[in-house]
C-alpha cells in the first residue's frame, strides 16, 4: 500500500511531517559575513579524512539560495523544517564577540519559514564546533559546556520568539564516540579517555543549555536528538545476549542514562573504572532536567556478537553479518522492524516524553535520466519505516512527527558528496534542484495533513 492518500489514513490528523537538514551540510559560505572555521572545516581539509577531500565551502550554497530553498520546502508540502544553527556564525571564536550577521541569516531563515506557514524546529549543535575552542580541548574540556550554554542563550534571545521547538544536540553518539574514539568524524581523535571526557562534557552542555533555554524562552519546547542504536544479538546464545546488553549501555545508555535517569550505566562504570571522567556534584541533576520531547534518528540496526577480547567491551557500530542482505548504497543494512523494537525497548527502560522521528532516510545515488530521478528503493525505504511509525502510533506510543532525512543531497560528512540522502537531487556543478520520485511521493503524503502546504483534496 504505497498510495500516499491511503497511507496517510494510518496517521492521526495532527501528526507532523517535515524535512531536515544541517548547517554545515548545506550552507556553504564558510568564509563570509564573519563566520570563522569549525572543526569540520579543518578536518575536511586534512588529507585522508573526507572522501575526495570534499569540504563544506560551497555545499548546496544554501546561504546564498535561502529564499529559493524555503520555496522548495513549501513546495514539498510539509508542515515543518528541522535545521541546525552554525555556532561559528553566531560566536565565531566559540566565546567572546557575537556576530550579528550570523544571527541576521537565521532571522531571515526563521522569518521566511513563518511567512510560508512552515514550523521551525531548530538544533543548536550539529557537530560544527568553533575551531578556536579546540585550543582548550574542545568537547574534552569542561569549559566548552559553559561556552555552549552562553551560545544557547544568545540564539534563543534572538530567535526563540519564533521557534516552534529547539533541540540542544544532534546525535551526541557521533560527536562523542565517532569523533573521539573511532576517529571517523572531526576532530578525528582515537582515544578512550578523550571520548569519555567528551561524553560527560556533552551531557553537561546539554543540561546547561536546557537551563538557558528555559530561562530565556520558557514556552519553547526543548528536547534532545539521539541516534539510538537498535542493538540485536548475533545469536540466541547467552554470550551474545550479554554482549548486546553491554553494547546497549555503551552506545545508548551513556546518553539516555544521565539524561533520563540521572545516572551513568553501572556496567559502564564497572568496566571503565577510574577511566570514567570526574562527575562533579550537581552535574547529573543539571543533565537530567525534564525534557518536553526527544528526537529519534534511525537508519540501520546494530548487530553484536560476543568477543572475549578486552577491547571488545566497546563494540563498533556493526558486528554480526547482515541478516537481510539488503543494504543501501552507503552499506547500511535495511531492517525496519528494528526501529519498532528499539522504540518499544527505550520506553520500557526510560521515562521518555513525546517522540519525533527527527531523521530517517536512505542513501541511494541514482542520478537523473531524462530529467527524472527514479529512486524507487528510497521510496520503498520510506514506506517500510513510516509503516513502523504508524504501527507505533496505533500501539499507543507518543510518536508526534516525522522528519525525512534529507530535504536535499548534501555534504555527507566523511563520505563527502558521493552519498546522496536527499528527497531532492542537487547538481553540485549548477546547484540545480530536482525533486526525486521519493520526494514527489513524500510531498503528496505530507500534503494530506491540515498543516501541510498545498494540501491535496
Amino acid at each position: 500500500m504505497t498510495d500516499p492518500k491511503i497511507f496517510a489514513a494510518r496517521f492521526p490528523g495532527d501528526f507532523l511531517f517535515g524535512v531536515a537538514t544541517a548547517a554545515f551540510q548545506i550552507e556553504g559560505a564558510t568564509k563570509v559575513d564573519g563566520r570563522k572555521p569549525s572543526i569540520w572545516d579543518a578536518f575536511s581539509n586534512m588529507p585522508g579524512r573526507v572522501f575526495n577531500r570534499d569540504n563544506g565551502d560551497v555545499a548546496c550554497n544554501h546561504y546564498n539560495r535561502l529564499e529559493e530553498d524555503l520555496d522548495l520546502i513549501k513546495e514539498m508540502g510539509v508542515e515543518a523544517y528541522r535545521f541546525s544553527i552554525a555556532w561559528p556564525r553566531i560566536i565565531p571564536e566559540g566565546t567572546g564577540r557575537i556576530n550579528e550577521k550570523g544571527l541576521d541569516f537565521y532571522d531571515r531563515l526563521v522569518d521566511g519559514c513563518k511567512a510560508r506557514g512552515i514550523k521551525t524546529y531548530a538544533t543548536l549543535y550539529h557537530w560544527d564546533l568553533p575551531l578556536s575552542l579546540m585550543g582548550d580541548g574542545g568537547w574534552t574540556a569542561r569549559t566548552t559546556a559553559y561556552a555552549f550554554q552562553r551560545y544557547a542563550k544568545v540564539v534563543m534571545a534572538r530567535l526563540g520568539d519564533r521557534l516552534d521547538a529547539v533541540a540542544t544536540f544532534n546525535e551526541p553518539w557521533c560527536s562523542v564516540w565517532l569523533s573521539h574514539l573511532y576517529g571517523v568524524h572531526a576532530p578525528g581523535e582515537r582515544n578512550m579517555e578523550a571520548a569519555l571526557a567528551a561524553m560527560h562534557t556533552t551531557n553537561l552542555a546539554h543540561g546547561l543549555a536546557v537551563e538557558a533555554i528555559r530561562h530565556v524562552t520558557p514556552n519553547v519546547p526543548v528536547g534532545l536528538v539521539l541516534n539510538a542504536h537498535s542493538v540485536i544479538p548475533g545469536s540466541e546464545s547467552p554470550q551474545d545476549k550479554t554482549a548486546a546488553e553491554r553494547a546497549f549501555d555503551f552506545h545508548n545508555g551513556a546518553f539516555f542514562g544521565p539524561v533520563f535517569k540521572g545516572e551513568y550505566p553501572q556496567s559502564l562504570i564497572e568496566a571503565l573504572g577510574d577511566r570514567m571522567p570526574k562527575v562533579e556534584e550537581g552535574d547529573l541533576a543539571i543533565i537530567s532536567q525534564r525534557l518536553d520531547w526527544w528526537g529519534l534518528n534511525y537508519y540501520t540496526p546494530m548487530r553484536v556478537t560476543n568477543d572475549s577480547a578486552e577491547e571488545a567491551i566497546y563494540p563498533a557500530t556493526q558486528g554480526a553479518p547482515f541478516v537481510s542482505q539488503k543494504v543501501t548504497d552507503i552499506g547500511w543494512e535495511i531492517y525496519a522492524p528494528a526501529m519498532k523494537s528499539l522504540v518499544e525497548d527505550l520506553y520500557r527502560r526510560y521515562e521518555l516524553p513525546d517522540c519525533y522521528v527527527t531523521e530517517n532516510g536512505a542513501a541511494y545515488n541514482m542520478g537523473p535520466q531524462n530529467g527524472e530521478i527514479d529512486d524507487q528503493p528510497r521510496l520503498d525505504y520510506y514506506v517500510d519505516h513510516l509503516s513502523v511509525v504508524a504501527d507505533l502510533v496505533s500501539d499507543g506510543y507518543p510518536m508526534k512527527g516525522y522528519f525525512a532525512w534529507s530535504l536535499m543531497d548534501n555534504f555527507e560528512w566523511a563520505e563527502g558528496y558521493r552519498m546522496r540522502f536527499g528527497l531532492v537531487y542537487v547538481d553540485y556543478e549548477t546547484q540545480e534542484r530536482t525533486i526525486k520520485k521519493s520526494g514527489k511521493w513524500y510531498r503528496e503524503l505530507a500534503s494530506q495533513f491540515p498543516g501541510g502546504n498545498h494540501r491535496v483534496a
